[in-house]
């Protein structure tokens, strides 16, 4: 890892975190709020994907800063963290850059 993309690389593992823990929260713990009327599961993945969206927020904010980002391709990785699969396409062009 080079040391001038640490937080390239920091963004990359936050993000994917964050879009798996979201996939989970919409694919397995809504299911089961909805439909076995288990509401702990959202609970519980809720709390950890509201923690790894945070991050991803910092780590996005520290990457923008730090390589000098327009406002622009920030605020469409800000965005893509809200759609399904959003930090994976995210992550998918951001590793050309590595």
């Amino acid at each position: 890892m080079n040391t001038d993309k640490k937080a390239l690389n920091m963004l990359l593992k936050v993000g994917f975190a964050e879009g798996v823990s979201f996939l989970i929260l919409l694919g397995i713990a809504m299911p089961l709020k909805y439909i076995a009327h288990m509401p702990t599961p959202v609970r519980v993945m809720g709390m950890i994907h509201g923690v790894f969206f945070v991050w991803f927020s910092i780590a996005l904010l520290q990457a923008k800063l730090e390589y000098n980002w327009s406002i622009k391709k920030a605020t469409i990785g800000f965005l893509l963290s809200f759609l399904p699969f959003g930090t994976f396409f995210l992550d998918k062009t951001l590793k050309k850059e590595l």
